[in-house]
């Protein structure tokens, strides 16, 4: 299939499919006689597992070590688990940032509003960020 085919399969664009290749993420494909690209159905296959890396999280980076690790005929299944526990991680600690951070805003908010028609001194830019 030429590659306008295979990147509409996989719900990407023309210049992805090229860059995946170009990194090595696929392999690159045999030419036709008249130079177009000609991918098989492991080439989509493979995008599909690319994309479905990606909606979990991982890097291209990190598809790209899971991809080495299979290609040595290691399953790479152990080395995703971790990836996903580190994700799980990295996120919880944003999500407890988040909340404080929302928490921080509501404050502010607050204080807004107690202070809504009141001019700021002449010494502060806002007193609403400043106490």
């Amino acid at each position: 299939m030429r590659i306008g085919e295979l990147a509409s399969r996989n719900a990407v664009s023309t210049a992805t499919v090229r860059y995946y290749e170009e990194i090595g993420l696929i392999d690159p494909p045999p030419r036709t006689a008249s130079g177009y690209r000609d991918y098989d159905e492991d080439a989509s296959s493979m995008l599909g597992f690319i994309r479905a890396a990606q909606g979990a999280g991982l890097s291209l980076e990190e598809i790209r070590t899971i991809l080495e690790i299979s290609k040595e005929g290691d399953a790479p299944c152990g080395h995703v688990a971790g990836l996903i526990d580190e994700k799980v991680k990295t996120i919880a600690t944003k999500i407890t940032a988040l909340r404080a951070a929302k928490a921080d805003l509501e404050n502010l908010s607050a204080r807004a509003r107690t202070l809504t028609g009141t001019p700021c001194p002449e010494d502060s830019i806002c007193h609403i960020l400043v106490q």
